[in-house]
Parts: C-alpha cells; structure tokens; sequence
C-alpha cells in the first residue's frame, strides 16, 4: 500500500510571504544567510526553531544583531544588550531584551535589508 505524503511547511501566508521574499532575495544577492533564513523557516512546525535568552546571553557578544528565524523564549537571564530579529517573542523575552537596552524587530521588518554582520542562531 502506498501513501501519499504530503509535504508540510507553514501555512501563515505571512511566514510564505517572508519566505518567498527571503529566497528571492537571496539568489539576486547570494546570500547565504537569507537563503538558510528561507530553508529553516520552510520546515514543519515541529521543527521550528526555539531559543531562549540563556543561548543567546552564551553565545552573543554585546550589541549584536542576531537573527532567529523562530521564537525566542524567556527562559534565562540577558545582561547584555543585543538587536534580536525573529519571527516572533515571547512577551517576557522581549521585555527582558528590552530591560538590558537591547531592541526587538520581526523578522517581515529585515528581509530587505542587507544582513552582513548578522549571525544567524539555529
């Protein structure tokens, strides 16, 4: 017996939109960071990326932009100011983010912009 399977991805036609935007843009730039944006974003729900604040305070140096193309939880304490672009925030990570002096912006805001300097969290 065969099944058909189908392939998943997200349904948000915002999320599609960003995707769409990320990989057009990608090929005309050759960026790569867009280009894995698009891929990471393209899985199954059950596949989404979550970060908390604890990875991003090990891993970031102070002032960074960093982009995560998912969610970011609050689990964990910021001491460090950072520029965190994603696809959505817990209400308490943001504040948090926001209480060191660092800023938030959706990931629909950055797409057309250049992303050098830009680490990417997976």
């Amino acid at each position: 017996m065969l099944i058909n399977m189908k392939r998943t991805g997200p349904t948000n036609p915002v999320t599609k939109k960003i995707i769409e935007d990320l990989v057009s843009d990608g090929h005309k730039e050759k960026s790569k960071i867009k280009l894995d944006i698009a891929e990471t974003l393209s899985k199954p729900r059950r596949q989404k990326i979550e970060v908390n604040l604890s990875q991003l305070q090990r891993v970031c140096k102070e002032n960074e932009t960093i982009v995560v193309p998912g969610k970011v939880l609050s689990y964990g304490i910021l001491t460090k100011p950072l520029n965190v672009v994603a696809l959505s925030f817990s209400k308490e990570a943001e504040k948090k983010i926001m209480e060191v002096g660092g800023k938030t912006l959706p990931l629909a805001e950055i797409v057309k912009t250049d992303m050098k300097g830009v680490k990417l969290i997976k």
